[in-house]
């Protein structure tokens, strides 16, 4: 992984990023492969398309919801936040270990800049983690 893109699934409510925002934050990374979904509500998402995520090859899965208290279906980035804590659990239980899938509710200002934060930082916690197991 230290010498190859690491590979994250950023699940997105429709409602908070358009497409070209995605193009703009997939422009603003390095040495990550992005595989980018729209959710018509990150409410919307199910545990198995997360788990599907991990199983097929990402090494990280981010779910981008609207901010806290402001969805548009009202309690969509609540279950969104209980459904990434659910898969996180199961991570660990599998022995994968917690930190390769993360919630990010996002505010106006600033949203591209939450996410490429966000994106540089589950990449390099997963390039320590894999620094620490090769040496």
């Amino acid at each position: 992984m230290n010498k190859q893109s690491i590979r994250i699934s950023l699940f997105y409510c429709s409602n908070s990023l358009s497409a070209e925002e995605i193009v703009s934050v997939t422009n603003r990374t390095t040495d990550v492969t992005l595989n980018s979904v729209s959710l018509p509500c990150s409410g919307k998402v199910n545990l198995l398309y997360l788990l599907k995520a991990i199983e097929t090859g990402s090494d990280a899965v981010i779910l981008a919801t609207c901010k806290l208290g402001e969805c548009k279906y009202i309690q969509g980035n609540y279950r969104a936040q209980k459904r990434i804590e659910s898969v996180d659990e199961l991570l660990e239980e599998t022995g994968l270990g917690r930190g390769h899938i993360r919630c990010v509710h996002l505010a106006e200002v600033n949203k591209l800049d939450i996410i490429v934060n966000e994106i540089n930082s589950i990449s390099k916690q997963l390039r320590t983690v894999t620094q620490k197991v090769q040496e």
